[in-house]
């Protein structure tokens, strides 16, 4: 069963951008807010656990057994000298 919102005391700096935004596209600015609501929730994306460590390896960040081994490198590294 559909729901309604309500949004109250939106500036009318924001009022005014979305009502240009919902001209631009031919909608009303009830339609633009449903397209704008619908576009953020499919764009949430759920990640399995395997998914999750892939994104975190491409983006550089380092998980905890990875910043283990690199303590344990360089340890290693500066009691060799």
């Amino acid at each position: 069963m559909p729901v309604n919102l309500s949004i109250k005391n939106v500036p009318d700096r924001i009022a005014d951008r979305l009502r240009k935004r919902a001209s631009r596209h031919h909608r009303s600015l009830q339609g633009e807010l449903l397209a704008i609501l619908e576009e953020s929730v499919a764009e949430e994306k759920l990640f399995t656990a395997e998914e999750f460590l892939v994104e975190v390896r491409k983006s550089g960040l380092k998980t905890p057994a990875e910043a283990v081994r690199m303590v344990r490198e360089d340890r290693d590294d500066r009691s060799r000298r």
